[in-house]
């Protein structure tokens, strides 16, 4: 069954007329006719079933039948703050990142930050990130859907109120296993492709953060989080 987002109120046996994207996505490009049902969910919590009772030139109206509470999240909580990068690579790291539950996502920049956002252009983008998030949840199955914040420096970052567990994916000299005592409620920061200047690390350190280092190979940006999100998928559901 298709999953969509819609930015609407929901509530079992009420009729709700479809928002513009989702009319054209489900109506107009999938050719949905009355009687089809579909997922609905505005991420507030739980997804809805909804079937289409008409459909109009520009306009479409379901009623909304049945509700189920699963939000299908973590039994973790994750902060991303990810450095960003440019072009297709930060879209896929959102995307992966929000398919393996993360839970909201700070946009950085660093001494090695490839891209810094103009002016006019910036809520553009932020906007685009967060569509990409919206379609990784449709995708996923996931309910509630992770806040792409506008990027703020790293430095000031560190110096805001974080998660208890604070970690950041750079070399671990003492071999030691960050994860043993870590808890539910994580920070987890991940440098641009040029990887974080010591400087940078030990400033992270100064605020709590502790070193992971996952194996002995460089892992991009982009994939960074993917392997540390799967790794703490794998962590706390055992």
């Amino acid at each position: 069954m298709s999953r969509f987002f819609i930015q609407a109120d929901l509530a079992v046996n009420t009729h709700v007329e479809l928002t513009d994207t989702v009319f054209h996505h489900w109506v107009k490009v999938l050719r949905a006719q009355v009687g089809e049902s579909a997922t609905l969910f505005n991420g507030q919590g739980g997804e809805y079933q909804a079937t289409l009772t008409e459909i109009n030139k520009k306009t479409a109206t379901v009623v909304i039948q049945q509700f189920n509470p699963d939000n299908r999240t973590p039994a973790f909580t994750t902060l991303l703050g990810q450095v960003m990068s440019k072009g297709d690579r930060m879209d896929y790291a959102i995307q992966k990142a929000v398919e393996l539950g993360v839970s909201n996502i700070q946009l950085l920049t660093s001494d090695r930050c490839e891209m810094r956002l103009k002016y006019d252009r910036d809520q553009k983008k932020i906007d685009h990130w967060q569509g990409i998030a919206i379609a990784a949840c449709e995708q996923c199955g996931m309910n509630t859907v992770p806040t792409i914040y506008a990027p703020v420096s790293l430095d000031n970052w560190l110096a805001s109120q974080l998660p208890a567990t604070k970690l950041v994916l750079a070399p671990n000299k003492d071999e030691t296993d960050v994860l043993v005592d870590a808890t539910k409620d994580i920070a987890l920061l991940i440098g641009p492709e040029g990887g974080l200047s010591e400087a940078e690390i030990q400033l992270a350190n100064q605020a709590g953060f502790k070193n992971w280092c996952i194996g002995s190979r460089v892992l991009r940006t982009e994939t960074a989080p993917i392997v540390a999100l799967s790794i703490l998928n794998y962590n706390f559901v055992l």
